[in-house]
């Protein structure tokens, strides 16, 4: 999907204004925040940290794979 936005003054700020479809498409409302990603084939807006996301991905892993050592540091 490609849509075009416009680019707004906000006090000595720029903003944009994200469509109602677009919002409800993220899953997000106002007051939440928003992650911009730059890679190859651009900008990527998202509601969730991608480098966090990656980050709780090993943390799982480790978490399964050590699951009866943290069992036994929790006594």
């Amino acid at each position: 999907m490609t849509k075009p936005l416009k680019l707004i003054k906000i006090g000595n700020s720029t903003g944009v204004i994200l469509p109602k479809e677009i919002l409800a498409r993220l899953r997000v409302e106002l007051g939440d925040e928003l992650f911009l990603t730059e890679g190859p084939n651009g900008i990527t807006l998202s509601a969730a940290d991608a480098e966090f996301e990656a980050q709780m991905a090993v943390a799982r892993d480790v978490m399964k794979r050590r699951r009866n050592a943290l069992r036994e540091l929790a006594k």
